[in-house]
């Protein structure tokens, strides 16, 4: 009898130790989530930034679309048409080219992303019941924006001119409304898709590649020897970066092949300048990782860094999304993402077939982000240990 009390015992310690183990280990845990500041803050901030770019930043429906109209003649109902593409929330009237050429020139370089032209005797035409035709040129790179755009024009035309009392209400509208979608006439979303695929994939790869070099330096204990050579910490960042500009630069090619070869993408511009302007893409993305690499103490901080770099890029450089639906902070954040830029130069270069002239606003923009991240990188870089 006085052996039962000390079986039922024996019988509750290995349940018992078991969750004081485990609850020891769950302690511990959680210490050292709380001293990884880096991780705990990524535990807030990614669901944070999900929520506040999808909450404010994503749009589907493109506002203040950058436009250039074109007067042919000077009169009321020109007016009338320019003043209600003013007033709507569509259209963002910011050129009046005098030329058909100078309308061309400001499409080909994305200055903006429709055209409106106003024929000659188009009053007099619309008066007289012939029908005149209102001309619509659009940048279809991207089938998104365009559309819904597109679609509203009619009924925002016919509205403005009955409301001047310039044509009597009713339907069909006096007039016709001619649309011309230039580069992606089809709207074929592969010829969107596509070439932003090769600067998207560029980054992800190109972020990890780099954001793990120096803590795996650390981590194996290699960082002592590379400290003793007689090297500076520019020698060491460029002997680290240059050979995966050569890996970023074949995958480059192999992206751009396939979707030349299977999906049927065109590639209209120089190829020299789209590859020179690829280097410099794949060179600011790994000087951003490297930067990571020697604010992270370890692989883990350099992947979470890297993916907290990479989510903006995502949503905020019109890969997904419009750009031009995004309110006027979240296009100023994505003007300062490599990925926003280099998305402009390849759709251009592949679709439109621009030329480096077209395209030296972002040019200059991913060489002033390569040389920020260097200088950074190379102020970060620690010749010891400590």
């Amino acid at each position: 009898m006085r052996s039962l009390p000390a079986t039922r015992a024996s019988r509750l310690a290995p349940g018992f130790a078991f969750w004081r183990k485990t609850f020891a280990m769950l302690m511990k845990e959680f210490i050292q989530l709380r001293r990884d500041r880096i991780s705990f803050a990524m535990i807030v901030m990614i669901p944070l930034v999900q929520l506040l770019l999808f909450g404010y930043a994503i749009n589907t429906t493109p506002r203040d679309l950058p436009t250039a109209v074109l007067l042919q003649e000077h009169s009321d109902v020109g007016r009338s048409i320019l003043a209600a593409l003013k007033n709507t929330r569509y259209f963002k009237i910011t050129q009046l080219p005098r030329t058909e050429a100078e309308l061309d020139r400001l499409l080909a370089a994305g200055t903006v992303l429709f055209g409106v032209e106003i024929p000659a005797n188009f009053e007099r035409a619309l008066r007289r019941g012939d029908k005149p035709a209102v001309l619509m040129v659009a940048d279809a790179t991207d089938p998104v924006a365009s559309g819904s755009a597109l679609a509203a024009l009619s009924e925002l035309l016919q509205s403005a001119l009955v409301h001047d009392r310039a044509i009597p209400a009713g339907d069909p509208a006096p007039f016709q409304i001619v649309t011309h979608a230039r580069y992606n006439p089809a709207g074929e979303t592969q010829l969107n898709i596509v070439p932003g695929l090769v600067g998207t994939i560029l980054t992800m790869t190109m972020l990890i590649f780099t954001a793990l070099s120096v803590t795996r330096e650390i981590e194996r204990g290699t960082m002592e020897h590379l400290l003793a050579m007689p090297i500076t910490p520019v020698e060491i960042m460029l002997g680290k970066i240059i050979p995966y500009v050569i890996v970023g630069f074949v995958q480059a090619t192999i992206i751009i092949a396939i979707g030349i070869l299977l999906f049927g993408v065109p590639l209209l511009g120089n190829l020299g300048v789209l590859a020179g302007l690829s280097t410099l893409f794949i060179a600011a993305n790994l000087s951003i990782g490297y930067t990571f690499s020697t604010i992270a103490q370890n692989q883990l901080q350099a992947m979470q860094m890297s993916i907290m770099f990479f989510l903006p890029n995502i949503l905020l450089s019109g890969f997904i999304f419009p750009f031009a639906g995004m309110p006027v902070w979240a296009q100023w954040i994505g003007e300062a993402l490599p990925l926003t830029h280099y998305l402009r130069i390849v759709r251009s270069i592949m679709l439109k077939g621009s030329a480096f002239s077209d395209l030296h606003y972002d040019a200059a923009a991913l060489f002033v982000l390569m040389l920020v991240a260097m200088i950074v990188a190379v102020a970060r870089f620690r010749r010891t240990l400590d």
